[in-house]
């Protein structure tokens, strides 16, 4: 009985863990780029009470007994469905739609990815660089900072669907970015074969793990399909509040049978001591 215990209690942390995730996955409907989380679980040791044997007649017992001794958290894996694109009045706020993320430079110098395109730019010396809500540079299909020309305005910069950043030129029609090299200027949209396996670094970014695989720039290359940005739009979180809700739900169901077989095994150690 004391088994029971302990395999109850397993369910119970793991069942917290989940309301912990459908809680973090609630918090962040309204959060841009985010994406929800699952929590998955897998069964822990099993110990053998019977191995497959004969019995005294001689008669095969093909299937063992054995018992589980709980559960734990597996995995928590983000789900890179596409979310909603909500429409904005800011120029800056641009939305992919599909498989992509935009590339960002931290602080260390290294480069994380995010779907979240609410951008803002900084003023400096070589023009107004384009950077994340919190600050990180916004890296175009060449791994530099983007400038937009600080003789123009920002907010009348021009985002093709195509990721390409223009300005209207004296015809009204758009002329496109071009770098100190003479290169087009287009945002470095990145895929992975694993987003799921993407490192969460906090402020909607994600760095490279193992698991991920390294970034498939979609710049000219025809293996993978190319995602589409909309300017004027930021894509809205994937969360399912009514899903979320019957998770919840759910999970407190399966910690509350969990307390009650801790309860059932107390009353049953308790009859045990009784004995007369």
């Amino acid at each position: 009985m004391m088994r029971s215990l302990w395999t109850a209690a397993s369910g119970m942390r793991a069942q917290q863990s989940n309301v912990d995730t459908i809680a973090h996955n609630l918090s962040n409907v309204n959060t841009v780029g985010y994406k929800s989380e699952e929590a998955s679980f897998k069964s822990l040791l099993y110990q053998n009470l019977q191995s497959t044997s004969t019995n005294n007649a001689g008669e095969n017992k093909p299937v063992a007994a054995e018992v589980g001794l709980g559960t734990r958290i597996a995995a928590v894996t983000s789900q890179f469905t596409q979310g909603a694109l909500m429409s904005s009045k800011n120029p800056l706020n641009i939305a992919i739609e599909g498989e992509g993320f935009f590339t960002l430079r931290m602080p260390t110098g290294e480069q994380c990815y995010t779907r979240d395109g609410s951008f803002a730019v900084s003023p400096t010396a070589q023009g107004n660089l384009l950077c994340s809500a919190s600050g990180n540079p916004v890296l175009d299909s060449n791994g530099n900072n983007i400038y937009l020309p600080a003789n123009r305005v920002a907010t009348d910069v021009i985002i093709e669907r195509t990721g390409y950043l223009a300005f209207a030129g004296e015809d009204g029609n758009p002329v496109r970015l071009k770098d100190a090299q003479g290169r087009e200027i287009k945002f470095g949209l990145v895929q992975f074969n694993n987003p799921a396996g993407l490192s969460k670094n906090g402020d909607n970014n994600y760095i490279v793990t193992v698991a991920s695989g390294n970034p498939i720039p979609e710049e000219g290359n025809p293996a993978v399909t190319p995602s589409k940005t909309h300017q004027f739009y930021t894509e809205g979180s994937n969360v399912d509040v009514a899903e979320e809700m019957v998770n919840l739900i759910v999970a407190q169901r399966a910690y509350e049978m969990n307390s009650k077989a801790i309860q059932t095994t107390d009353d049953m150690m308790q009859q045990a001591n009784n004995l007369r």
